[in-house]
């Protein structure tokens, strides 16, 4: 049988995030963003080689770094490629929420032209987190409309 002839199917997307000191990490995110701690896999060095914790119905795996295999996090690599998104229900406070837990604010919240009142934070272990709500429903093309009037000067 080719792999024409088969069916594929993608059952789950999973975020896995590299630290350095997930045991801290872990602790942060439930202070942080209300994270659910589901389990962790602790080597006897104290080393979590993987951990799962629920996001509102998200779970999010992470572990420490592994050098040693090429699994470094954002700080070994001085910075981070992508950003986790929030859906929440007020994103100033739960900026505030994360702030207070150790984040660093990287755009306050503010009004956004695709409908949204979001911000970003970069957590203490180099990942960044834009936090936002639903302002107003809009299609696709009011989107790009509001987009290009921000490029139109």
């Amino acid at each position: 049988m080719s792999t024409t002839d088969r069916t594929f199917a993608v059952h789950e997307v999973y975020a896995y995030l590299r630290v350095r000191d997930a045991a801290q990490a872990l602790e942060f995110y439930k202070r942080a963003f209300g994270a659910e701690e589901l389990f962790r896999l602790t080597e006897p060095s104290g080393r979590i080689g993987h951990a799962e914790i629920k996001l509102g119905g998200t779970t999010l795996m992470l572990s420490d770094e592994y050098p040693e295999m090429g699994i470094v996090g954002p700080k070994a690599l001085g910075g981070t490629s992508f950003s986790i998104h929030l859906h929440v229900d007020n994103a100033d406070a739960w900026i505030e929420r994360a702030v207070a837990a150790g984040a660093t604010v990287l755009r306050p919240a503010a009004d956004a032209f695709y409908g949204e009142r979001s911000g970003s934070v970069r957590d203490p272990f180099g990942h960044e987190w834009l936090v936002g709500h639903h302002l107003e429903d809009m299609s696709p093309q009011e989107m790009q409309r509001r987009y290009t009037a921000l490029f139109a000067g």
